[in-house]
């Protein structure tokens, strides 16, 4: 009853990133930052068991960002000729690979992280990867001339290093789908057929994160244009729910998220966002229970996880860290308030 885990991204130390960025650049090349990574990794593995985390991850600190991370290990994929383009919808800027050849993987991409992750933690095992939606939304295509098309194209090497990743011994493989926030019609129409296609066959349990942003200007100037009550997962949760995909992981906390509509969920297990990460302030047990509480109102008990609105990897490490302990300390007193008797 209401295990934690962490939506999937945690800061990188400032000996192997620049820090409070979300594309930060890394201090080493080569041998040197491949080691540095692992390091990074071994590190977050120990905090996140230190503050008592159920369902434990690698912390994205081999990769950049979310996206790019993956696609370095892709073929038909030009990262030396990067161009500027506009990115959920043009909420803002970045600069980003271009498609330009039929898509191939060049072998593992997480190989490392992943069994150096199962190797050094007897817990519960979380590993995540791009969905296919946002992977489309986080390149130039020149090649593929159609959105549908390359998501399936992508679809196909998600599946190929979800499986690899499942032989690795991890336990839960989730795909991050904020496009799916943004795009919500075709994430109905399409969206959620290319993530079923990158999770098929997988026993494991599978996921889906979909929530509003990092804590980052241009996704809390977004979210102030809102309005009282954001809806968009009304648009795909109906979807989701008649999915293969077992496990969802949204916003709650300090959003403007009608908590009702986690009821569109029936089925599925909910990563309900207990921690805000767009801001530094640290959240009390007494907060992250009152959000369990809520959700509770929706979600059977045994179907909800505590887990962190979004990733942190631009946050502070001190406050990443306290946040965790929060996250779990309130989970404790959700079960005691809530235990059957």
């Amino acid at each position: 009853m209401f295990d934690t885990t962490i939506a999937g991204s945690l800061p990188k130390p400032a000996w192997l990133a620049e820090p409070h960025k979300l594309w930060p650049r890394w201090q080493a090349d080569g041998a040197e930052r491949a080691q540095a990574q692992l390091d990074a990794t071994l590190l977050w593995i120990k905090h996140q068991e230190d503050a008592g985390l159920d369902v434990i991850g690698d912390g994205e600190q081999a990769r950049q960002h979310f996206v790019h991370g993956f696609l370095e290990r892709v073929d038909g994929i030009d990262f030396e000729h990067k161009v500027e383009m506009g990115i959920r919808a043009d909420r803002h800027k970045a600069m980003v690979p271009q498609v330009v050849a039929p898509l191939a993987l060049k072998g593992r991409v997480h190989e490392a992280e992943a069994r150096l992750l199962r190797a050094h933690t007897t817990r519960r095992t979380k590993f995540t990867l791009p969905g296919p939606m946002t992977i489309v939304d986080t390149v130039a295509d020149r090649f593929y001339g159609d959105r549908v098309q390359m998501a399936f194209a992508f679809a196909e090497l998600l599946n190929r290093e979800a499986r690899a990743l499942q032989a690795d011994g991890i336990d839960v493989i989730q795909f991050d789908e904020p496009a799916f926030n943004v795009y919500m019609a075709e994430a109905a129409d399409w969206g959620v057929k290319a993530l079923e296609r990158a999770a098929e066959g997988l026993s494991c349990k599978t996921a889906v994160h979909i929530c509003y942003g990092y804590g980052i200007e241009a996704n809390v100037a977004w979210k102030r244009t809102l309005g009282r009550e954001w809806r968009q997962y009304e648009q795909v949760f109906p979807a989701l729910a008649k999915s293969a995909i077992d496990q969802v992981s949204l916003e709650c906390i300090h959003s403007q998220v009608p908590p009702d509509l986690m009821a569109l969920l029936e089925g599925k297990d909910v990563m309900v966002g207990a921690i805000d990460v767009a801001s530094d302030r640290v959240e009390t047990p007494d907060e992250v229970a009152d959000t369990l509480g809520t959700a509770l109102r929706f979600v059977p008990a045994a179907r909800l996880i505590a887990c962190t609105n979004c990733g942190m990897a631009p946050m502070g490490r001190a406050v990443a860290e306290a946040k965790l302990r929060a996250l779990v300390q309130g989970a404790a007193l959700a079960r005691e308030r809530w235990a059957a008797p």
